[in-house]
């Protein structure tokens, strides 16, 4: 059975997937974490490269804030921002293709013992209602009318789940549940200020794997999105962004594919330099 690895955030830095990918075993499969893109020297090429290998049935690719922004820049709804490294691929003959290809990305994937999302978990939330609710943004995405979605998506508001929710409240909840998620109350109400570590939070946020009795605790969850931890490797959590685009390593872990294998913390982890960005500090 061949190898499945999970990759943290890419971000446009080709030259280093491409050298992650050759150390990690022949015909590995790859599951990319999302933020394929932006900040970093070649997010047109990434964007091709991730393609191609889904195509080829040999990685796949959930969505990021990153990705997310490039949906609404293509859809006329975001203007560039300073970092921003999205023009090669909005002025690519391609573009239509890679854009309806993003779009079909799914925001959440398991194996029935890892759960893999970008950002984070709300402690309500199970694997299959996790699962579920990805689902309810992939088919909004999916539609052709998925740019009144991204038209209504962004925003921090409502800050907490309800199961109540309807519409473009619903919709944006979960959207910020995995991909922006940081800091959360035990409760699951949300923060999206905080940037920084782990102790960094508001008085009465926690980091959101951290909640006590979170639903997905029993689970391994493998996670992107938060730089500033480094490579985190906790009971049942794995977090794999490591600051590629600034000058950290790209990372890429072994996903369990069993029951024995997924309450182990015992997993090959594979990394490579990361780009040295001209503006990190």
């Amino acid at each position: 059975m061949s190898s499945v690895y999970a990759i943290g955030d890419v971000q446009g830095c080709l030259v280093q997937l491409d050298a992650l990918i050759a150390k990690l075993p022949k015909k590995s499969k790859l599951i990319c974490l999302g933020d394929l893109v932006n900040r970093g020297p070649n997010s047109l090429g990434t964007l091709r490269r991730l393609k191609k290998l889904q195509e080829q049935g040999i990685a796949e690719c959930i969505l990021g804030n990153h990705d997310l922004n490039l949906l609404a820049r293509d859809a006329g709804l975001r203007g560039s921002r300073p970092l921003d490294t999205l023009d090669g691929i909005l002025k690519a003959k391609d573009r239509a293709e890679l854009i309806d290809w993003l779009r079909h990305r799914p925001m959440a994937l398991s194996n029935g013992h890892a759960l893999l999302v970008h950002a984070g978990v709300l402690p309500d939330w199970d694997v299959s209602q996790t699962l579920e609710y990805a689902h309810e943004v992939e088919k909004a995405l999916r539609k052709s009318s998925y740019k009144r979605f991204l038209a209504e998506m962004y925003g921090n508001t409502p800050t907490k789940w309800s199961n109540s929710l309807k519409g473009n409240d619903r919709l944006r909840v979960i959207t910020n549940a995995l991909t922006r998620l940081r800091f959360c109350t035990p409760k699951g109400q949300m923060e999206f200020d905080t940037k920084e570590g782990l102790e960094a939070g508001p008085k009465g946020y926690l980091p959101w794997f951290e909640v006590k009795q979170r639903k997905t605790e029993n689970t391994r969850v493998i996670f992107g999105h938060w730089s500033t931890l480094g490579l985190i490797q906790k009971r049942n959590v794995s977090g794999l962004d490591t600051g590629c685009v600034w000058g950290g390593k790209l990372t890429a872990i072994e996903i369990p594919d069993s029951a024995t294998k997924s309450r182990s913390n015992k997993y090959r982890i594979v990394q490579v330099a990361g780009f040295d960005h001209p503006l990190r500090m």
